[in-house]
C-alpha cells in the first residue's frame, strides 16, 4: 500500500534534549520541598527514585504515568501526604519544569516537518513522561510546528506507549488514513519501528540524534539527517 500519512516521533527525532536533567530537576526539588517540607537532600532522592519507577513502569507495562503519579511516588517514599491544591500545584512545577529547561529542535526537523505537510498529513507519535504531552505541545507550538499536525497522540493521553498499536492507530485516525498507510519516523527501534511494523506501518529510523540502532534496524528508510528526508520523499512508497 502506498504512504497516505507521515508520522514523527518527538525525542531525539524532533527534538533534542540536554543530556544534564539538572536543571529541570532542580525546578522539581525546590517545589517538593517546600510542598512536603523536607530537606533538598530527601526531595533529590525520592524525585530520582521515583524517575526509576516511572521508567520501569513505561518499559514494563507499555503505559505512560503522569506528573500527578509522580507526586504520588515521591510523597509515599518520603512518608508525607500530599494531597488536593497542594498537589495539584506541585503536579503542575512536575510538568512543567521542561518548559524552563527545554529541548531544542534538531537542526532540519522544521523543515522536515514543513516540507511533508505539503504532500501528506503529518502527526506525531510520541512517548511521554513526567513532563506530559500537554507540555511537549507547548514546545512544538513556540518553534511552529503545531499548524502542520494533523494528529498529536503523546502515550500520557492515549493511555498506552509504543510500541502498543493503539498509538499508532490513534494518530492514523485522526489524520484519516488506515495504520497501513502510515510512515513512522524515529530513533528508537525497539519502541518506534518494532511499534509501526506491528500495524503494516512502513518504517524509518531517525540516526541524526541516536546512531545506536543504525547498523541493525529492520527499517525500510534511514535518514542520518533531515535533508536525506527531504531529498528521499517524492520517492517514499
Amino acid at each position: 500500500m502506498a504512504i497516505r500519512a507521515i508520522t514523527f516521533d518527538f525525542w531525539r527525532t524532533l527534538f533534542h534534549d540536554a543530556c544534564d536533567p539538572a536543571r529541570r530537576r532542580r525546578i522539581r526539588i525546590d517545589a517538593l520541598c517546600a510542598a512536603a517540607g523536607v530537606t533538598p537532600e530527601r526531595a533529590e532522592d525520592a524525585l530520582r527514585r521515583a524517575e526509576h519507577d516511572f521508567l520501569l513502569h513505561h518499559i514494563n507495562e507499555k503505559r505512560t504515568l503522569g506528573p500527578e503519579d509522580a507526586v504520588d511516588m515521591t510523597a509515599r517514599t518520603l512518608g508525607v501526604t500530599i494531597t488536593g491544591h497542594k498537589r495539584s500545584e506541585l503536579a503542575k512545577v512536575f510538568a512543567e519544569a521542561i518548559l524552563y529547561d527545554p529541548p531544542t529542535p534538531i537542526p532540519g526537523a522544521f523543515d522536515a516537518v514543513q516540507t511533508a505537510a505539503r504532500t501528506h498529513p503529518v502527526g506525531v507519535v510520541s512517548d511521554s513522561g513526567i513532563s506530559p504531552g500537554r507540555s511537549l505541545r507547548v514546545l512544538l507550538d513556540q518553534h511552529g510546528f503545531t499548524k502542520y499536525f494533523g494528529a498529536l497522540a503523546f502515550s500520557d493521553e492515549v493511555g498506552v506507549a509504543k510500541p502498543q498499536a493503539a498509538m499508532f492507530e490513534t494518530a492514523a485516525r485522526h489524520l484519516r488514513v488506515a495504520p497501513h498507510e502510515l510512515l513512522h519516523i524515529g530513533d528508537l527501534e525497539l519502541t518506534d519501528v518494532a511499534g509501526a511494523k506491528g500495524v503494516g506501518a512502513k518504517t524509518a529510523l531517525f540516526a541524526g540524534d541516536n546512531a545506536k540502532y543504525r547498523e541493525t534496524t529492520s527499517a525500510d528508510y534511514i535518514f542520518t539527517d533531515w535533508s536525506e528526508f527531504i531529498q528521499t520523499l517524492p520517492s517514499l512508497r
